[in-house]
């Protein structure tokens, strides 16, 4: 099984089948330590799926970026605050994206502070997302250049000791997209009764 080029067709692993058409839509977790043999970024989960099989290689598709639940653990600390937010972005291939940046304090912020924390970081994924294609967006989030952007940006609201993206995940492909917009019905304001 092999990465996607984005991920230099890295090979995944094996997987058992008697037909090749049996590993269609298999999904395949690793870390990207694993994939870039570099131990220190083994707190980074990839999520693959396969979507296309060849004679005797599968080829998969980037699904989901997560940091591990003990990495996320060990940024906690107790007097501090954590402000995580939910965004789902459309990229500019019509990819539909959601990505949960967290940021984390050095003390206890207040509420309009988290507050003015979670819109800023809101607001930044939104432009990054309108900006970029699916596999920019990716490599933006695993590079960690948006999250330091993020930083960059939020730490004169409130000190900040670390910005992450928590998780990407893949919502729908551009023909899923395209999909639902055809079967979207517009309803117009004044045919809604209150």
């Amino acid at each position: 099984m092999l990465a996607p080029e984005q991920f230099d067709r890295a090979e995944l692993g094996q997987s058992p089948a008697n037909e090749p058409d049996q590993l269609l839509g298999r999904n395949l977790e690793t870390t990207l330590g694993e994939l870039t043999n570099n131990a220190s970024e083994n707190n980074i989960k990839l999520t693959f799926k396969i979507n296309d099989v060849g004679s005797d290689s599968a080829y998969t598709e980037f699904t989901k970026h997560e940091l591990t639940r003990d990495y996320l653990r060990s940024l906690v600390r107790r007097g501090a605050s954590k402000i995580d937010a939910y965004v789902t972005v459309l990229t500019t291939d019509d990819y539909r994206v959601q990505v949960q940046p967290v940021a984390f304090t050095t003390k206890k912020a207040d509420h309009s502070q988290e507050h003015a924390i979670r819109n800023r970081m809101i607001e930044m994924v939104r432009e990054a997302g309108a900006e970029r294609t699916f596999e920019g967006l990716v490599d933006s989030v695993i590079e960690g250049r948006l999250s330091s952007a993020i930083y960059g940006e939020a730490k004169t609201i409130y000190p900040l000791r670390r910005v992450e993206i928590q998780k990407l995940t893949l919502e729908a492909r551009p023909e899923e997209v395209a999909e639902e917009e055809e079967t979207a019905v517009d309803v117009d304001e004044s045919d809604v009764e209150a």
